[in-house]
């Protein structure tokens, strides 16, 4: 009997050993992922996975780094093996609910989660977690919802770090920094170890923009936990906000968030996780040729997530690569759901495509590939109208290059958001476009250009001066306009438009007037010829100011001469 109870003895605590290794390993799983370390982590479980393959918990770990990198077939992969096994086969539901969820499938999901939560225990506590991290995790985040399963959680565990992360991120996303930075404080109070609550509380004063604040809280875990991987991405990140708000510290500071970066970089496993988000802060801080390479090595590492075409489409254009930038971004779109694609990505592709139509410099040689790029334009628009704030450089790029109809076409795009930053100015060139474009097709033939284009010209030039009333500029070209439109009504605009340009410029005093010295010569000439029969006295009046500026001035001698008789 003695014997029979010393080999059970030894069975159970050999059995508990397992137990106890296995447990180790899955916390190391969970560790691997909180340090972004996702290749080690998958290797953890993929060999848990293959020891116990009856526990549905280390499908749902396995499933979530998948999800997490976006490749959502190989997570489905898993909660669909994990939802059939004998233990906690239910967790794989929760995976399974995100996925629909990002799918805006939220019937769906909560029927996933639901069945995630049937049969559980009355002291279990952890799917309810997990719950309010899929709501909150979601492509479209539902934090309402998030909130409600994480305080379920909480009535049935009062005291958990992982909750009360997971309280303190979502609050976090919401904005409610002060409800976040409590949610981590308690995290730390109940375990001292819970690094990803100090590292989310220093990032709460990072996003208040305190940055030196920032980087002192960051520098203290980094020196108590230096194998830390996020610590140094976070420092990689404050440095490069820094250096945008610090200006005469830019090249100091972006030189520090790319050393920083390298460092998280050396600290997690290269997984392409870290890697993408590598390429992220790289955009960030416009190392286009180490994106360029980057991503060409990600390419070739056969290890392909479809936005390292992304990537490459971006870097290659900003590397005067367009053929590469058109070829890559072609590749991601065809590989992603529509829903997947940004603004920017549009953008891009037409910006590569104008590059191309415009390879021959001062030519643009391939109108069918440009119009292609006015329709990704108007595609990016309907994205995010607010990518409209970019098209200034790209239409100003072509004014310059004399490719007025091209330009127009841009500026016309660009003031369909009237609340742009550069809505002004985007009129001021469309007009100026317009009106250089009516001149360029005025080629002394017997064919005339269209005069819409002036009348289009007129209206532009009419929005800017309505907005800004001291647009010199905007009421010379007004003028300029109305005066080759030649109509009664336009004759008035004209002068108009000249009197308030000479107005502008004469209050700005004797540095401004000799600056603009032919203009308001031009500005005399046209309101004197237009009174010549109509009002004898403004005309003198015009006239006189001519010769101020100019006193050999024939046109001025000559009127001068014929209304004083």
């Amino acid at each position: 009997m003695k014997d029979k109870i010393v080999i059970l003895n030894l069975i159970a605590l050999f059995f508990g050993y397992i137990n106890f290794g296995y447990s180790q390993n899955l916390d190391q799983a969970k560790k691997a992922i909180d340090a972004e370390q996702y290749e080690k982590a998958k290797t953890i479980l993929k060999k848990l996975i293959a020891i116990k393959a009856d526990d549905g918990k280390n499908y749902f770990f396995l499933g979530n780094i998948y999800l997490r990198l976006q490749e959502p077939d190989s997570a489905l992969i898993y909660y669909n093996k994990g939802i059939s096994v004998k233990i906690d086969g239910n967790w794989n539901y929760i995976g399974l609910g995100e996925i629909d969820l990002n799918n805006n499938n939220v019937a769906a999901a909560k029927t996933k989660f639901d069945l995630a939560i049937k049969d559980i225990k009355k002291r279990d506590y952890l799917e309810f977690l997990y719950i309010g991290k899929a709501f909150a995790n979601a492509t479209t985040p539902h934090y309402v919802e998030a909130v409600e399963y994480l305080n379920r959680a909480k009535k049935i565990k009062t005291k958990d770090a992982e909750l009360e992360i997971a309280l303190g991120d979502v609050a976090h996303k919401e904005h409610k920094n002060n409800d976040a930075y409590m949610a981590y404080r308690d995290a730390l109070e109940i375990d001292h170890d819970a690094l990803r609550a100090e590292l989310q509380m220093a990032v709460i004063t990072k996003n208040a923009k305190a940055f030196q604040e920032a980087v002192t809280l960051f520098d203290q875990i980094a020196v108590k936990h230096p194998n830390y991987g996020p610590v140094y991405r976070e420092l990689a990140e404050t440095y490069y906000l820094w250096a945008n708000s610090a200006k005469t510290k830019y090249a100091e500071y972006t030189k520090k968030a790319l050393e920083y970066y390298k460092k998280y970089m050396s600290l997690t496993d290269y997984s392409l996780e870290s890697r993408m988000r590598h390429a992220d802060f790289l955009i960030l801080t416009k190392e286009y040729k180490a994106l360029e390479e980057e991503a060409n090595s990600m390419v070739s590492s056969g290890d392909v997530n479809p936005k390292i075409y992304r990537y490459l489409g971006y870097s290659s254009y900003e590397n005067g690569h367009c053929d590469e930038s058109i070829k890559a971004l072609g590749d991601f779109m065809s590989k992603v759901e529509p829903s997947r694609l940004i603004a920017r990505d549009y953008l891009y592709l037409a910006l590569a495509k104008i590059a191309k139509a415009n390879k021959e410099e001062g030519v643009i040689d391939d109108h069918i590939l440009f119009q292609e790029a006015i329709e990704d334009i108007n595609k990016a628009v309907e994205k995010n109208i607010d990518i409209t704030n970019e098209l200034n450089s790209v239409g100003l790029k072509l004014f310059k290059q004399r490719f007025y109809s091209e330009a127009v076409k841009i500026f016309e795009i660009a003031i369909s958001n009237e609340k742009s930053n550069n809505y002004i100015y985007d009129n001021f060139y469309l007009g100026y476009a317009l009106y250089f474009y009516y001149a360029s097709q005025n080629d002394g033939t017997d064919t005339q250009p269209d005069i819409e284009l002036l009348n289009a010209a007129e209206a532009a030039f009419g929005r800017v001066v309505e907005i800004s009333p001291k647009a010199q500029d905007a009421y010379l070209y007004r003028a300029r306009t109305n005066s080759i439109i030649d109509t009664k009504e336009s004759k008035v605009v004209m002068i108009d438009s000249y009197e308030s340009y000479v107005k502008i410029v004469t209050e700005k005093g004797d540095a401004e007037v000799e600056k603009s010295k032919k203009n308001l010569i031009e500005a005399y000439s046209n309101i004197a010829a237009f009174y010549l029969e109509s009002n004898r006295e403004k005309a003198i009046e015009n006239l006189d100011k001519i010769l101020l500026l100019d006193e050999d001035n024939q046109f001025a001698i000559d009127n001068l001469k014929k209304l004083k008789k």
